[in-house]
Parts: structure tokens; sequence; C-alpha cells
């Protein structure tokens, strides 16, 4: 695809692109427009040497819908869907460490986010990103067939998720707990299949943090068949990989997409501010929509 105001330039692997030659607080539609069809086709980007203040990238984040309210992380005064994500140098833990997509326990989870590196390690701290359009096509037609119908259940509190040292060292906010000191978690229901909305492909919908069953399917089965998808779309064929220099921002695709932010620098400082955009109800259709953007 050849663009007239940007400079797309693919990464290696089977998602992402860095994209130069724009300043993300001077953004004008037309150059607009050519960054948010870069975005649908290669699912997260990527940019450079940007200094975006609080409002700016609230902006830019406000370009391609609403922006959502963190449900447990405290926000920065002010700024109520603004968070900084910290890992001090004596934090063992970090946010978002394990394979996942974002708030997937919402009834509409994220469209999704715009993450700002403001302190970043001298090495280390990469993330890493996983194409759920890829996670389904390189199925088996038998295992495409058996997911059409399957609905998966999610939750926030049943992985360990928000554990108790992430709740002192993050900033969490105040949570009901149960008696053994998990979080009383918000559940809901989504179709393993997902039909993106702008697109019309088809990604798989189900990750390790958050989804907990299959609706109809007896836990053993159930867990059974979701490691075997979730190891499915970890494979690093379907990956890419960032590294991060202050100044970098990184906006994803939470409806095709999943992340994981490597936790490899320890006694190191790495401060990110981030957005998220709400999204709408997940849904299914056997059917390929006639509005098809290609990937890559």
């Amino acid at each position: 695809m050849t663009y007239r105001y940007i400079d797309v330039q693919p990464l290696p692997g089977a998602l992402g692109a860095e994209v130069y030659g724009v300043n993300l607080g001077e953004l004008d539609d037309a150059t607009f427009e050519e960054v948010h069809d870069a975005f649908l086709r290669h699912l997260v980007l990527f940019f450079h040497g940007q200094s975006l203040s609080i409002e700016a990238q609230k902006a830019f984040g406000e370009r391609f819908g609403s922006l959502y309210v963190h449900p447990y992380v405290e926000p920065l005064p002010g700024y109520p869907e603004v968070i900084e994500i910290v890992k001090q140098p004596a934090d063992h833990k970090n946010f978002g460490g394990s394979w996942h997509a974002d708030l997937t326990y919402l009834e509409e989870p994220m469209f999704g986010a715009v993450l700002y590196a403001l302190e970043v390690p001298p090495e280390g701290g990469d993330t890493l990103f996983a194409n759920m359009y890829e996670a389904y096509e390189t199925l088996s037609p038998d295992m495409k067939a058996r997911l059409k119908s399957l609905i998966a259940i999610h939750d926030d509190g049943s992985s360990g998720l928000f554990d108790q040292e992430r709740i002192r060292s993050m900033g969490l906010r105040d949570i009901a707990l149960d008696e053994i000191g998990r979080p009383i978690g918000t559940r809901s229901e989504h179709p393993v299949l997902r039909t993106h909305p702008e697109t019309g492909r088809t990604a798989l919908f189900v990750n390790r943090i958050s989804t907990i069953g299959l609706k109809g399917i007896p836990q053993d089965e159930a867990q059974a068949l979701l490691t075997e998808l979730c190891d499915h779309l970890e494979q690093p064929e379907l990956t890419c990989r960032f590294r991060w220099t202050s100044g970098s921002v990184a906006l994803w695709d939470n409806r095709c997409t999943q992340h994981r932010a490597l936790n490899d620098y320890h006694g190191h400082r790495r401060v990110m501010r981030r957005v998220l955009i709400a999204g709408a109800r997940p849904y299914y259709n056997e059917e390929p929509s006639h509005a098809n953007v290609s990937a890559r």
C-alpha cells in the first residue's frame, strides 16, 4: 500500500509496522485517514520520537473512539481516562506480563489502546504482539468447525491477575476481595471466534489470563481446549517484537491482537502512559463481510 502523507515500514513477523513522517500531536484529517488504514492493515502501529502531552495523547485516542476509565487502576489526577504504568527498580512483577487482550471480561472489551513511553530501561522491557487473525487462519479445518458455535467465559479475578503484590505496587484502586484475597470479579461471555467489525475478518478471541471456561462444556474438557488454543496463538511465528525508546508510541487493535510486556529489566525503572479506547460487544458472523481489509 502506498501512502501520500506517511511512511509505513512493516516489521518482521506476523503483524506490526513502524510509521514515520507524522506528529501525533498535530494530526490533520488526511494524515489520520492514512494512519487508520495502516492500523487496520497492520494491527499494531509504532511511532518514534513523539512528544505528547496528556491532552495530545487523549486527543489521538479519541480519533478512534471514546476513552475508557479503567475499573481498577488509579488514574492520573484530573485525567480519569489516563493511567501511568510504572515498574520501579525494586518491583519483581510487571503489568501485563502474560499474553492477553485488554479487559475481555467486560461485556464490551476494548477497541484498542495508545501506550506512550516516558522512561525506558537501558535494555529489556520490549513488548510482544500476536496476530489473532493468523491464529485463527492457521487452525486446522476441523478445529475451525469445532469453534464456530463455542462461547467463552471471561473473568477478571480467577487467574490471579490482580494478586496482592500487584494491588500494593501498581496503584490499583480499592477493590472487593473474596475470603482468600482474590478480587470479586466481573464476568462476561463472548464467542470464541470474533468478527472484526471494520475488516470483516475472523479472529480467535480467547486468552490465557481471563478466559476461564467454555459455556456448556465440562471444565476439564474446556480447560484442555483453551490450553491448546492459547499454546497455538502464542507461537513465535504469529508475533512481532517492539523495542521501546523514550518517546515511542504504540497503537494496537485489541479486537484482533494480544500482547505481552516482557519483564526482563529488574533493577531499572520503566514508566508508560496509556489510554484505552472503548469498544463494542464481540460477535461472530460465519459469512465474511465485504468490508474486508487485508493485513500486511
